[in-house]
């Protein structure tokens, strides 16, 4: 099993850089990694299938900045459409439980909202765009927390599951490093830099390498076998964290952390005295790597990263916003809630609104925000129902170790990249699975005698 990490690992590094010489690589990489994940979930025993179809998720979502980034999918949304295809075969495979029919009424709140778009919009938009873009996210999270719902893995398999998303996860940290292996060279400033996130939106980039940041340090903390694999993952961790903090996007970085001190912590509760003591001789040597990658970080970017993180111009002078006037949007959107309460202003309408009324062609990448205003107290309902339903699970089942890293992840992406990308909608299904202890070897083999 070690070795098979090994060696899909350097698969995967290689990957990078093949598509990174030839981008036509990319498009042969998504169809087969389309059908080799379907030739798993149909060729997988009945028992097995809901485990692959997980699996299949987390890869897909890990694969779609690398895949966005050379254009290589069918189209734009490809991934999260995918996610959708994956979790409506494992529903059909295990079926649903009850209390998972709260997510399907949640997609039912937001239809409303399409008919407000279909009445109001221009009649030379494309609406049928308009409201596919804004709506893939939201119901692929929807469709997400229908299939994972009480979903059963063991430990064991849990720890496969981030392997499938580390995998691709390193061929787009690989295609980064090799579209700017200098980084000092395209420092010149605090704002979010393209140069250093790949040629592509580095909000994007800083979520997955961030939730990179995360996996490595899980199987840093958790699923290291040997000396070699817990090496191997900690300089992955830290190669992660540098390239997300150079990205000078600080959303991804800092969900990042939040998702690991959660995790630290409810492994620390969970030890005896013992394990305690050799956990904390981790988090020492955890946390003094990290130091260090902050120290590099601040020297390759000339120190224009610390100027980033204390709110401050190239010239050091400090922002007004903090928010780089995303709070300014935030505002606006509620304004126009407070102005159409019931039904809101419409799918996909929002942003149109605005540069009617003020000029600015922005989005404010906050899907709280977003929904409120374009589905009204339908949306405001429809988001109570994400907020607390993993909750209430958690309240009646504690056997998922990484609950609140993923919780925390969707709450905090969608606040400040929305749902752009399938990552927050799928690890949200992932707080709401059951995890199980792996069964024992030894009582396998005493049964067998």
């Amino acid at each position: 099993m070690q070795n098979n990490y090994f060696k899909i690992l350097g698969i995967h590094v290689i990957i990078g850089i093949v598509i990174y010489y030839s981008r036509a690589i990319g498009d042969l990489y998504f169809f087969s990694m389309v059908v080799y994940l379907f030739y798993r979930i149909t060729n997988a025993p009945q028992s097995l299938k809901p485990y692959e179809v997980v699996m299949a998720c987390t890869y897909v979502l890990a694969s779609e900045v690398i895949l966005r980034m050379t254009n290589s999918s069918l189209f734009y949304e490809a991934s999260k459409y995918l996610v959708i295809i994956f979790c409506l075969i494992g529903i059909l495979y295990k079926g649903f439980q009850a209390r998972a029919l709260l997510y399907l009424f949640y997609i039912i709140l937001l239809i409303p909202g399409i008919y407000v778009s279909l009445y109001l919009l221009d009649i030379s938009a494309n609406i049928r765009k308009a409201v596919a873009f804004n709506l893939s996210g939201p119901v692929c999270l929807g469709v997400s927390a229908m299939f994972c719902y009480g979903v059963s893995i063991t430990r064991k398999q849990l720890g496969q599951i981030i392997n499938f998303g580390i995998y691709p996860l390193v061929s787009t940290l690989v295609f980064i490093i090799m579209y700017n292996p200098d980084v000092s060279l395209i420092a010149t400033g605090t704002s979010s830099n393209f140069a250093a996130s790949g040629g592509f939106g580095p909000n994007q980039v800083s979520t997955v390498l961030g939730l990179g940041a995360f996996f490595m340090s899980v199987k840093f903390f958790y699923y290291s076998k040997t000396p070699l694999e817990r090496y191997l993952n900690l300089v992955l961790f830290l190669l992660f964290s540098f390239r997300a903090i150079v990205t000078f996007s600080r959303g991804g970085v800092l969900t990042a952390i939040i998702m690991i001190l959660f995790f630290i912590l409810y492994q620390y509760r969970k030890m005896d005295k013992k394990n305690k003591t050799k956990m904390l001789v981790s988090v020492f040597l955890f946390l003094g790597m990290a130091a260090a990658t902050w120290v590099y970080s601040t020297i390759e970017t000339n120190g224009f990263i610390e100027k980033r993180y204390a709110n401050e111009n190239a010239r050091g002078i400090e922002k007004e916003d903090v928010t780089t006037g995303r709070g300014t949007l935030f505002a606006r959107e509620v304004a126009e809630f407070l102005e159409n309460p019931l039904f809101g202003v419409g799918v996909g309408r929002i942003k149109d609104i605005r540069f009617q009324k003020t000029g600015i062609h922005a989005a404010s990448h906050n899907e709280m925000s977003r929904i409120i205003s374009e589905h009204g107290l339908f949306g405001i309902l429809a988001f109570s129902i994400l907020l607390l339903a993993p909750l209430f699970f958690r309240f009646g089942d504690r056997s998922n170790v990484l609950f609140f890293s993923f919780y925390f992840f969707w709450l905090l992406t969608i606040n400040h990249s929305a749902m752009r990308i399938a990552a927050p909608a799928f690890i949200y299904g992932l707080s709401l699975i059951h995890v199980t202890n792996d069964k024992p070897r030894l009582h396998r083999q005493q049964a067998e005698k």
